[in-house]
Parts: C-alpha cells; structure tokens; sequence
C-alpha cells in the first residue's frame, strides 16, 4: 500500500515548487504550521549534504479539530506532511502523507471516514501544484 499522494512537477526551480505547494495547500483550506529544511538540518547536525528537501506541517483546522474530538491522542499524528524534494532526474516531487493509510493505526471507522475526506482534500491540493 502506498503512504503518500504524489506529484512531479519536472524541470522547475526548487523555490517555484514550494511556493505553487504552499499556494495550493491554502487555496484548499490548509495552513503551514512548521517548515523543517532537512537539507540545512542535516547539513548543520551531521555535515551530510544531500538534496533540496522541505517538510511542510500542512493543518486545516476544522478537520483537524474534528479528528481530536473523534480520538485525543491523534494530535501525534498531526499535522498533515508534505514533502517538496529534488530527485536524482533534477525534476522535483511533492509528496503529501495519505491520512487514509496513516490512520489505519487507530482503530475507529469514523476517523477512517474523516481520514478519507481529508484524503480527497489532499489529492486537490497535489493535482493543483
């Protein structure tokens, strides 16, 4: 099973695939909460160089705040990520996590349901990069 809706956007600058991503995560009811640069991360920690890879925390609120009344401790599995990295073609991927498959941890069908909704959601923003 895959764990991840995903997209490649080819031949453009690592900039315009974060900028198109965070403009179709808000235009489809997503904030950013965190940005981890895991190339400066690794780089400043490990001294390891690798590519252009960024994790964006995505949240819509209301779903969010759904889920958590459905089941408490699912804020550790929050919030939703999405990932824009260089690949070894020079193209770049974006990457968001399927909450379907995520939240097939927890036990509870009507979180599945939410987890589809948000799914959808997610499958959106990814076609719209």
């Amino acid at each position: 099973m895959t764990y991840t809706l995903d997209r490649t956007l080819g031949k453009v600058s690592f900039q315009d695939a974060v900028e198109r991503t965070k403009a179709a995560l808000s235009r489809h009811g997503f904030g950013v909460l965190t940005e981890i640069d895991v190339k400066a991360t690794f780089k400043k920690k490990i001294d390891a160089d690798v590519e252009d890879y960024l994790i964006l925390g995505a949240c819509n609120p209301r779903m969010a705040f759904e889920a958590m009344k459905l089941e408490p401790k699912v804020g550790a599995m929050l919030p939703c990520n999405v990932i824009v990295r260089s690949i070894d073609s020079g193209d770049i991927m974006v990457s968001a996590i399927d909450p379907v498959a995520s939240m097939k941890a927890i036990d509870n069908a009507t979180l599945q349901g939410l987890a589809g909704s948000v799914r959808s959601m997610l499958a959106d923003v990814i076609a719209d990069i």
